[in-house]
């Protein structure tokens, strides 16, 4: 299970700037239309669409902003490269997402207190409609561009526009519903459940970017990790524990123990570890990958079940069979051992 596809780094850094100039001047183009229905309607639920889709320029020029400094390399003040900047990016597009729910559902109440007559409703159809298609394709091109990269502020960025076409998908419905029924309190309740799931679209973002912020693990890197391990597997590769993974961007940052045999040279040992680093750096998990690895001598008898080193000189007992390599095993502090 690969993550991405390799891109070279100059490859991977131009196609992310590129698609953020692309997601900046469709919103602003977007959101002028959406401003325009709205002058054409005076319907409350075009105006949320229109008022949560500013969002999209601020968030799509911090998205070009994260891309560009996560790019730059490593320095003195860090260490780890620039690329947290990203959570912090899809952080703040969150923290405007949520804003502007609220503020979607204080006008939707005001609307339902104080209903309006709606007018031009075929202008607003035609308008709006037209915006959701626009932002569905190029949020679909942004988020699958975001996974391939390996950019969260991009996937985050395209999965705000697919936000803002369901949005707009929710103005096209409720401008026909109320063409068809004439009821025009049916405007200003869609504006009302649209500004319940724009809240908490946005509580949702705010939440994965601090997860990130914070080295929440992340299930299918890991996964991802213990696989390529897994499948490389060598005899005197005893045990692997403690391992832990950290995203940065773009890049990975791998460390974990690995337990080999006592009697190995430091030469040796050096080079088994310098072998499972070829092995993640090879299968392509992220655009950089670092590593930190440890080396645990390993502790007859209690290991000698689960080593496949059959010419040991030093062995106590008889070979069993493998630990398994999994997620929950290789993760826990603690060398893995037969009873």
């Amino acid at each position: 299970m690969l993550l991405a596809p390799y891109f070279s780094f100059e490859e991977a850094h131009r196609a992310k700037l590129r698609l953020g100039l692309i997601s900046l001047g469709v919103s602003v183009v977007l959101v002028v239309l959406k401003f325009w229905a709205w002058r054409l309607t005076r319907s409350q639920v075009v105006l949320s669409d229109a008022l949560e889709s500013i969002i999209n320029i601020v968030t799509s020029g911090v998205a070009l902003w994260s891309v560009w400094l996560s790019a730059r390399p490593r320095d003195e003040n860090h260490p780890y490269g620039h690329g947290k900047v990203e959570n912090l990016s899809v952080g703040l597009e969150g923290a405007l997402i949520l804003g502007a729910g609220l503020f979607i559902l204080g006008g939707a109440g005001h609307a339902l207190m104080r209903p309006h007559e709606i007018g031009r409703l075929d202008w607003g159809i035609g308008i709006v409609g037209f915006t959701a298609l626009v932002n569905l394709v190029t949020g679909w091109w942004l988020v699958r561009a975001g996974r391939r990269l390996r950019s969260l502020a991009l996937e985050g960025d395209g999965r705000h526009l697919y936000l803002d076409a369901l949005t707009s998908i929710v103005g096209v419905a409720s401008l026909a519903a109320v063409g068809f029924t004439g009821w025009q309190t049916l405007d200003s309740l869609a504006a009302l459940a649209l500004g319940m799931f724009v809240t908490w679209q946005g509580a949702h973002m705010l939440r994965r970017a601090v997860g990130g912020l914070l080295d929440e693990t992340d299930p299918d890197t890991v996964a991802a990790v213990v696989e390529v391990l897994a499948a490389h597997r060598e005899p005197l590769w005893i045990d692997v524990h403690n391992l832990r993974v950290q995203t940065y961007g773009a890049d990975l940052h791998v460390d974990c123990h690995v337990s080999l045999p006592y009697y190995l040279t430091l030469a040796a040992s050096h080079d088994e570890l310098e072998a499972i680093a070829a092995v993640l750096r090879e299968a392509q998990l992220g655009q950089q990958v670092e590593l930190f690895i440890h080396a645990d001598p390993c502790q007859p008898p209690q290991q000698c079940p689960n080593c496949q080193v059959m010419n040991c000189p030093v062995r106590e007992r008889t070979f069993t069979g493998l630990i398994p390599w999994t997620p929950e095993n290789v993760m826990r502090n603690a060398r893995h051992v037969s009873n």
